[in-house]
């Protein structure tokens, strides 16, 4: 059965969410992910705008992407011609978002449509100054990633004193769209997730943490490797001790009460 497509004949009519869902590689993963995601919010009677952003995919994941498309889906394709990391797609989504509410999840389903729709509704009930996420429990993963994930979320606990999360990488992250603009995120890395969160606690958001049943990929290969915990050691000790924090504090700090509220 065809999708009907809620954004078709909207003209410039903004769409409630926009989601973004950086794709590297999972052209086996997008036709039994995204499909049920976009069936959530519609029978959930929201106007949802999705967001695939082919990361420099070297197998077919534009085309699916593309086949995604003409069956209707209320999707926008974006490409990065050659990848560059993570944050680079996601940063190349939420440029062009068009909802009151934006946010990012990724591609490989290990959060569920409806614990997805649960961190929107979350959100849309609380107030304005409030990013909603996931926290994953009950993961499906190997011993080692889950030992990899305790010491990072622990050791940005030890370097950034009351960092808002206890599962800093995990997705969908939601805000309202002007907040999320705000933070004018810059990391093109793993890092992103971070820095999201970073700035959460500097903005004195409201950050609402919801319990979800983490799963497995639903096809494909995982994209982190050894080298992405040395990345996140680099980016932890640059972002604590180097300029890119200090500038972003000082930018923010310089905008007239009361568009924000900083410490």
């Amino acid at each position: 059965m065809p999708f009907e497509n809620p954004l078709a004949g909207m003209g410039e009519r903004r769409p409630e969410l926009s989601l973004v869902m950086p794709c590297y590689n999972e052209e086996e993963c997008l036709e039994l992910t995204v499909p049920p995601l976009v069936q959530a919010f519609q029978q959930a009677g929201v106007d949802l705008e999705l967001i695939l952003v082919d990361n420099g995919s070297v197998d077919g994941t534009g085309a699916v992407i593309s086949r995604l498309i003409e069956q209707g889906l209320p999707i926008v394709k974006a490409v990065v011609p050659v990848n560059r990391g993570l944050g680079l797609g996601i940063l190349t989504g939420l440029r062009i978002c068009r909802g009151r509410y934006a946010g990012y999840l990724c591609a490989d389903g290990q959060v569920a449509p409806e614990s997805v729709l649960l961190v929107y509704r979350a959100l849309h009930a609380a107030d304005g100054r409030t990013l909603a996420k996931v926290r994953r429990r009950f993961r499906k993963d190997s011993w080692i990633r889950k030992i990899v994930s305790m010491g990072y979320n622990g050791l940005m606990l030890l370097l950034f004193p009351g960092m808002p999360s206890l599962d800093i990488n995990g997705n969908p992250k939601i805000l309202p769209a002007e907040v999320l603009a705000l933070m004018d995120l810059t990391s093109t890395d793993w890092f992103v997730d971070a820095e999201v969160m970073l700035k959460a606690q500097y903005l004195r958001l409201m950050v609402m943490e919801i319990d979800v049943p983490g799963y497995l990929r639903q096809r494909g290969n995982s994209n982190v490797r050894i080298q992405t915990v040395f990345e996140f050691a680099g980016n932890i000790v640059r972002y604590r001790f180097g300029g890119p924090w200090r500038q972003w504090r000082k930018q923010v700090s310089e905008i007239p009460a009361p568009e924000v509220n900083v410490v």
